[in-house]
């Protein structure tokens, strides 16, 4: 029966035209979301400021900063979430660079594990072998 619902409901929305109509949970549950990578935080920033800060760009789904799990202190970046790719945008074109409780920030889309994972070169293991007897 529930299943029937969602269908239903996912049918009426591909049907729409107008991504503004789509709900929020839907869109957030499918991973629809449009996440920015903020670096040059404060130690003083909290998760509520930065989400202040990029509110009028638009509606923030959620806005995390990355803390140190032995110290309980803020690593000095965050993510915050956006619905739309369009806001995502003008909040990165527009706050970066900018000041942020002090500090430079800097703004950039987020990248996923797979892309930050290209082109990385493995960590030696101890001392070369020899290569040729002397």
């Amino acid at each position: 029966m529930a299943m029937a619902a969602l269908r239903e409901a996912s049918r009426r929305l591909a049907s729409s035209r107008n991504a503004a109509t789509r709900p929020l949970l839907l869109t957030h549950s499918r991973g629809i979301t449009h996440k920015l990578f903020i670096g040059g935080l404060s130690q003083f920033a909290t998760e509520e400021s930065l989400a202040e800060a990029f509110t009028r760009y638009g509606q923030v789904l959620e806005a995390t900063i990355v803390t140190d799990k032995m110290t309980s202190r803020s690593k000095g970046f965050g993510f915050v979430k956006f619905a739309s790719e369009e806001e995502a945008n003008k909040a990165r074109e527009d706050m970066n660079g900018k000041v942020l409780n002090g500090r430079v920030i800097y703004v950039d889309i987020a990248k996923t594990r797979q892309d930050r994972a290209t082109g990385v070169v493995p960590i030696a293991r101890g001392p070369p072998e020899p290569t040729g007897g002397n």
